[in-house]
């Protein structure tokens, strides 16, 4: 079995099980078919494969592309076909298809704005802010679209009965916290000094392509993350954001030094580092200890040496650092171990 089929069918069984059947099928049954696989190889490097490829065929069906293959989508029609069947019109779809996908595969980002992991971060940052009581400044490595650089802009419930953020906000997020700790939460939400954000390519949600992109990376049956998406881009579109494109290691030293010390400094990324190499994260810590050297700043960040969130702070050079623990993929669950 050859590296992208192991990818696939750890793609099936990691992630998709007991989130979408359609993929965790399709993917299962990618993973033995020669044909598939060798399509899937246009990927760009470092990009996550199976992601990319399904999102490039859902792209092409929200985009109208006519076949049978939409029978199967939850996103696509209301009552779908039978999931366990969709494999063999899908390969017909990858092969009427072929140089359109090959394309999107070649071209494309998997650039996932998963708005509700802004559950896990709207806590976090009201750690921070409650350690330090500076309005904070936002710098997102990875920020494709920027819908998660707006969490003071949401509203949230984890549970109780309680809701915290903004809550009159249309985008409302839910999530479990597990375990025996919880977060410590106030009414009202940390004042945001700035919002920045980097990426090799920023989406712009005003451009048709770009926000289709988008919605075709949101799996086929999660219509309430579709529905979350939606709401959050127009809070997007009306805010104050500086979209710098280039490598978000390399500009960040240029740009905390732009940011005035009244403001915390705050660097986050989730689910990107994935797609960092090695040496590029070893090269991201140091610039964050480089600049704790001259300033206060908070790194917040999962998928640099393991799965969990973590949350490091320097205050005056002296370092903390915090495990907060693992979250779901998409926002559904945290732990809070703080």
């Amino acid at each position: 079995m050859n590296i992208r089929s192991e990818t696939f069918k750890r793609f099936a069984e990691k992630e998709c099980r007991g989130s979408s059947d359609l993929y965790e099928h399709l993917s299962s049954r990618i993973s033995e078919d020669e044909e598939i696989l060798e399509l899937s190889g246009y990927a760009r490097e470092g990009q996550p494969v199976p992601n990319l490829l399904l999102g490039a065929v859902h792209y092409l069906l929200l985009r109208g592309y006519q076949h049978p293959l939409k029978e199967y989508y939850p996103s696509m029609v209301s009552s779908p076909k039978d999931y366990t069947e969709a494999f063999l019109p899908f390969k017909d779809f990858c092969r009427e298809y072929k140089e359109e996908i090959r394309l999107l595969l070649e071209t494309k980002l998997v650039q996932t704005n998963e708005v509700r992991r802004c559950a896990y971060l709207f806590p976090a940052f009201s750690f921070v802010y409650e350690k330090m009581k500076r309005p904070l400044a936002l710098i997102e490595i990875g920020t494709s679209a920027g819908l998660q650089l707006m969490w003071d802009q949401y509203s949230y419930s984890y549970g109780t009965g309680e809701v915290y953020g903004n809550i009159d906000s249309t985008v409302k997020l839910t999530a479990e916290i597990k375990g025996d700790d919880a977060p410590k939460l106030q009414q009202g939400t940390p004042p945001v000094s700035q919002r920045i954000g980097l990426d090799l390519h920023i989406n712009n949600l005003a451009d048709e392509e770009d926000y289709l992109w988008l919605k075709a990376l949101i799996w086929p049956e999660h219509e309430d993350r579709r529905q979350v998406f939606e709401k959050a881009a127009e809070y997007v579109k009306a805010a104050s954001i500086d979209f710098i494109v280039g490598d978000g290691i390399e500009l960040l030293p240029r740009i905390a030094g732009e940011i005035p010390e009244d403001s915390v400094l705050c660097v986050f990324h989730t689910h990107v580092a994935n797609q960092i190499p090695i040496e590029g994260k070893k090269k991201l810590f140091k610039e964050i200890q480089t600049i704790a050297g001259k300033r206060d700043i908070v790194h917040i960040y999962n998928n640099m040496k393991d799965r969990e969130l973590h949350l490091d702070y320097y205050i005056k050079g002296m370092e903390h650092k915090n495990t907060i623990g693992m979250t779901e993929g998409h926002g559904r669950w945290f732990e809070w171990k703080i």
